[in-house]
């Protein structure tokens, strides 16, 4: 490693960027924790076997829609009082709901307090994301996403280890005492200064609903939120349901939906970083994300080719499923670059939780089409569809890599 690319390190690996890293590692370990223990836990609460992929599908579905309703209160509040003070609120209120987790007795409490975590969990990428745009000099801010979004994405990794060694119940309790403890590292953490520099002026600041009624924003905030999609459609049906789905391939063996994530997202941490780092070198955003857009469907295809494959095969696959999905990094990089420093927080944040929201109408069309077409069928369907509507967004996208952030959407 030569003596430029120290420099690199040392100027992008600063507090903030350390902090809000291991910010978005308590935030996934507590997103993903409900896939990993599914099973086990809706087993001890009663629930027989063909239920638990119904209302595993419901709980999943509460805590995404408490993150759609989350990135729109925690995207307002950052541009309105500041990025901080939603990377400080945001992780209270998940870390709390996570902690309570830990002692629910029906699945309705389960379904209530992950609706709940939702909302908080919503909070952290975008504002941190923001903020790290807006701190680090615009040939840096993609290093800087890119070391958050690697090393965020290792909490699924920690979710399984934990889940794979201790009680379900004590896995939930980690996940609320690791939020609770990062609290303490975040008091040393700055305001961003482009979000200081325009409290002085006369502008509006957190307007949400300016992204419906301005036909210009509207469209870029669509294609920002399109592009993403394929990431969840990925995660959130064919790793989430890998074991109904390793069945209908017939795979040798039995399949554990939290050691399909976890090697998912050690792939994603490897993408990320590879992303984020190729989008660098290219100086484009848009022509690394082409790549890896078309290495996932290609990865997709290989998933379902699988048929009477060994575990290791399998889990080999959503591996790469990961690795070439790994473009989340540069997706929030975009979202942020494309608008203004008044509604940016607003942007970074509701958008990758709209992505993540999607699953909901993804796993209800998954569900519904499964009974006429069967899994595999119902899942190539909903995956053509989430692969094209990104592809068609992508193209009409505009290249941000150079882009000045310090403006002012009017």
């Amino acid at each position: 490693m030569n003596s430029s690319s120290f420099t690199i390190i040392r100027q992008v690996l600063t507090l903030p960027v350390i902090v809000i890293a291991m910010g978005y590692f308590v935030d996934i370990y507590d997103l993903i924790l409900f896939g990993v223990v599914r099973v086990a836990s809706l087993s001890e609460l009663g629930l027989k076997a063909d239920e638990i992929t119904a209302w595993g599908s419901t709980i999943l579905n509460m805590q995404m829609g408490g993150m759609l309703i989350g990135g729109i209160l925690w995207g307002i509040l950052g541009d309105k009082k500041g990025r901080l003070s939603v990377l400080f609120a945001s992780i209270v209120l998940y870390s709390v709901a996570n902690f309570l987790n830990a002692f629910v007795t029906n699945v309705e409490q389960y379904a209530a307090l992950r609706f709940i975590a939702g909302i908080g969990l919503a909070g952290e990428l975008g504002a941190g994301v923001t903020l790290v745009a807006e701190i680090l000099p615009k040939h840096l801010r993609g290093y800087g996403v890119m070391s958050i979004a690697s090393f965020g994405v290792l909490g699924v990794v920690a979710a399984n280890l934990v889940a794979e060694h201790f009680a379900w119940r004590n896995a939930y309790m980690f996940g609320g005492i690791l939020g609770f403890t990062l609290l303490i590292l975040r008091l040393k953490v700055r305001e961003s200064g482009m979000f200081e520099h325009n409290l002085s002026e006369n502008i509006k600041r957190g307007d949400f609903f300016a992204l419906f009624t301005h036909k210009r924003l509207l469209g870029k905030y669509l294609k920002a939120i399109a592009i993403g999609i394929p990431l969840w459609f990925v995660v959130g049906v064919l790793v989430m349901f890998s074991p109904e789905f390793a069945k209908a391939l017939e795979i040798t063996g039995d399949i554990s939906a939290g050691t399909a994530l976890m090697y998912c997202y050690i792939g994603l941490a490897i993408g990320d970083f590879a992303s984020g780092y190729l989008s660098q070198k290219l100086k484009s955003r848009k022509n690394a994300f082409t790549l890896f857009l078309l290495l996932s469907s290609l990865s997709v295809v290989w998933y379902y080719t699988l048929h009477g494959a060994t575990p290791s095969e399998f889990y080999w696959a959503c591996f790469a499923l990961g690795i070439f999905c790994g473009y989340w990094a540069l997706f929030i990089t975009m979202a942020a670059e494309q608008f203004g420093t008044n509604i940016r927080a607003t942007v970074a944040t509701t958008a990758p939780n709209f992505v993540r929201g999607a699953v909901v109408p993804i796993t209800l069309s998954f569900i519904s089409l499964k009974a006429n077409y069967g899994i595999l069928g119902a899942g190539a369907i909903v995956g053509a569809v989430c692969f094209t509507l990104a592809a068609v967004a992508l193209y009409y996208t505009h290249e941000t890599f150079h882009k000045d952030l310090d403006y002012i959407e009017v």
